[in-house]
């Protein structure tokens, strides 16, 4: 709609409402924060009344005229209707501040920058690349990516095999119950959590992407997403049948199963292509980065597996990337404690996520330790608020929406988990950080998996505020924390419901 036709359309309806235009003046007047509240005419004040249940349209038009009585509010419907808030409410201050400057840094951070494309594989790019740092240290590698489709595709197959071992488990719980309903939602959904690529990465090992690089349906995932779930979906049906006709499901239902796994098996491999084998031996050709060729023959488990020996830990500045583990920053239950949630994992028969619930100046000492021993963090976090993918910027202080709407939000992120309104939904990788004069941090830098045309070549920036707010997640070393932490993967876990934040899947 034309600009001259808004602005008409909002002067009629100031004329309907009897509000009072805006002065002749070539500027509007803002009150400042500063000046005493003004106390409203006793005229436009709203009776006490008793609390009614349903909506008045007469209430409704006064809010409407009260509110555009404000010249503040008429610039800000002007400002804020035709575009997005977001981009007219970003302060420039905190652009200025999150620079990409940091004072300990990783040398080797690993390149290239990678691309997910349209699928929800974040954990998969963040957890390869911080494998591939190791690997390039191991072979003197310039640029390298694991293939995050390889992982991908036993993923979806492991995590097709595990909703069918739940479904036959809760065969005595209500179909619309909140726990069978829960598992239903998103039987293999692409997200995931640091131990279930762990789970991945120890039984099947990993590839170099030039040996099974991304197919279409690997970079455009929700074709083959919906599909494999509507069939899980029947074949859930399928069993809850069959199995309320036997006293021993496990023991009848076996060929059932497997025709049903064997359908999956076969989607998966039309639509992301054969991969290799993970005990047959594979042939990676490769330059370094003085390009020397180097070509090396091995299995995938064993090219996995090598980055526990000698020489890659040695390579590795000391550090074996299998014996990572997860702290977590979750203020509604109690620090020091160790987390887990009931019934999320990927790998029948291999260890559930676990999470070591610590403060967050704990979470950031490791993570500073880690950047100064020059490893990469993997890390999850709400990534959708107060950010921008365009800048790269992550700032509580970025967007100000009290400023363009008058409202405030103070929820804090002991409630944000409590309500809904926050949870892990991405994962990244953290390679450096600035610290100010007493070793305090004041933002960090953070590699995602967006592509180069996000942020600053794929390069985004994270305030430490933000840190404090939106970050959950920092897989680690075990040897960057206390004893005390440590010894939290000693205890029995406090288990968490399915439907519970901590088991979001990044």
């Amino acid at each position: 709609m034309p600009e001259s036709v808004i602005g008409d359309q909002l002067a009629e309806r100031l004329e309907a409402l009897d509000v009072q235009g805006p002065p002749e003046k070539d500027y509007v007047y803002v009150k400042s924060d500063m000046e005493t509240p003004r106390t409203p005419d006793s005229a436009n004040e709203l009776p006490s009344t008793a609390w009614e249940p349903t909506l008045s349209i007469s209430t409704a038009e006064h809010w409407e005229k009260e509110l555009l009585q404000d010249p503040k509010n008429r610039l800000a419907l002007s400002a804020l209707s035709g575009t997005d808030p977001k981009q007219v409410l970003t302060q420039r201050s905190a652009t200025i501040a999150d620079t990409q400057n940091f004072n300990i840094k990783i040398k080797l951070e690993g390149a290239p920058i990678t691309n997910q494309r349209s699928s929800g594989r974040c954990w998969l790019f963040a957890a390869t690349n911080v494998f591939r740092v190791a690997i390039m240290r191991r072979y003197n590698l310039k640029e390298f990516e694991l293939s995050q489709s390889y992982l991908f595709f036993w993923d979806k197959l492991e995590k097709a095999n595990y909703f069918l071992e739940q479904v036959l488990d809760t065969t005595d719980e209500e179909l619309d119950g909140r726990l069978v309903q829960t598992l239903m939602a998103s039987p293999v959904g692409d997200g995931g959590q640091w131990d279930m690529v762990a789970n991945l990465v120890e039984k099947y090992g990993l590839v170099p992407q030039t040996l099974y690089p991304d197919s279409h349906n690997a970079m455009n995932s929700s074709t083959m997403a919906l599909l494999i779930t509507t069939k899980l979906r029947e074949d859930a049906l399928e069993l809850r049948r069959l199995a309320s006709k036997s006293d021993n499901p496990r023991s009848t239902l076996g060929s059932v199963k497997d025709k049903m796994m064997q359908e999956i098996h076969r989607v998966l491999t039309i639509m992301l292509g054969p991969p290799p084998n993970p005990n047959k031996d594979m042939t990676w050709e490769y330059y370094d980065k003085d390009d020397n060729f180097g070509t090396l023959t091995t299995s995938p488990l064993d090219f996995a597996g090598e980055l526990s020996s000698e020489a890659s830990i040695e390579a590795n500045r000391g550090a074996d990337v299998h014996e990572l583990f997860s702290l977590v920053n979750d203020p509604r239950n109690t620090y020091g404690d160790l987390l887990s949630v009931s019934r999320l994992g990927n790998v029948i028969g291999m260890r559930g996520v676990r999470y070591v619930n610590v403060d967050m100046d704990t979470m950031k000492a490791a993570c500073i330790a880690m950047l100064k021993a020059e490893l990469p963090i993997f890390f999850g976090s709400d990534v959708g608020k107060f950010s921008d993918s365009k800048s790269g910027i992550m700032d509580p202080g970025l967007i100000d929406y009290e400023l363009g709407f008058n409202i405030r939000l103070g929820l804090t992120k002991a409630q944000r988990l409590k309500t809904g309104e926050s949870a892990m939904t991405h994962a990244m990788v953290l390679t450096a950080v600035h610290v100010d004069g007493d070793g305090k941090p004041v933002r960090w830098r953070v590699q995602n998996s967006w592509g180069e045309g996000a942020g600053t070549k794929g390069w985004f920036v994270m305030s430490d505020e933000w840190m404090d707010e939106f970050v959950y997640q920092a897989v680690v070393d075990p040897k960057f924390v206390p004893e005390d932490i440590r010894d939290v993967l000693k205890k029995e876990p406090k288990m968490l419901p399915l439907w519970d934040p901590m088991g979001a899947l990044a």
